[in-house]
């Protein structure tokens, strides 16, 4: 039974909304017409935030369950070779895949088989335990760093 309090914990950690808003309804309320709004004290818009966030997390992903996954190049493989989202809908589809690939990973955790503590054979040491940790800690800070976007986008309007 402490597996199942674990797995529902990490699920938790991984959708948000303990601590702030819940991830993925977050990222939906943005509003896309500000995707590709440049802030000049912030390096990068929502739209490359959004996109770095969706490649670290199906890299995450990939790495904890494909033996045969070659990561991105670091660090440019990491980022959109676009600086901007063409569309409104280009902005959709990569929040779609962004939580397509989230509950790829819920479903991973939540599978009575995972060993959250083993050593994921073809990593270096690395425990999906850990993998779930840096996905739910990298996904919540540049979750952060869009809700300071949005505000400063906002109040530059």
């Amino acid at each position: 039974m402490e597996e199942d309090a674990l797995r529902e914990q990490l699920v938790r950690l991984l959708r948000g909304g303990d601590s702030h808003g819940p991830l993925e309804a977050s990222l939906r309320e943005f509003p896309a017409k500000y995707a590709n709004t440049k802030v000049d004290s912030i390096p990068h818009n929502a739209w490359q935030l959004l996109e770095h966030m969706r490649i670290a997390q199906w890299d995450i992903l990939e790495f904890s369950r494909n033996p045969g996954h070659v990561s991105p190049r670091w660090p440019e493989g990491y980022w959109p070779e676009s600086k901007t989202a063409s569309s409104v809908e280009d902005w959709n589809e990569s929040i779609d895949w962004f939580c397509a690939d989230l509950e790829e990973m819920i479903t991973l955790v939540n599978n009575p088989a995972t060993d959250f503590f083993g050593e994921i054979p073809h990593g270096d040491g690395e425990t999906l335990l850990r993998e779930v940790q840096v996905l739910a800690a990298h996904n919540s800070y540049h979750l952060g760093q869009i809700f300071l976007l949005r505000r400063a986008v906002e109040n530059k309007s």
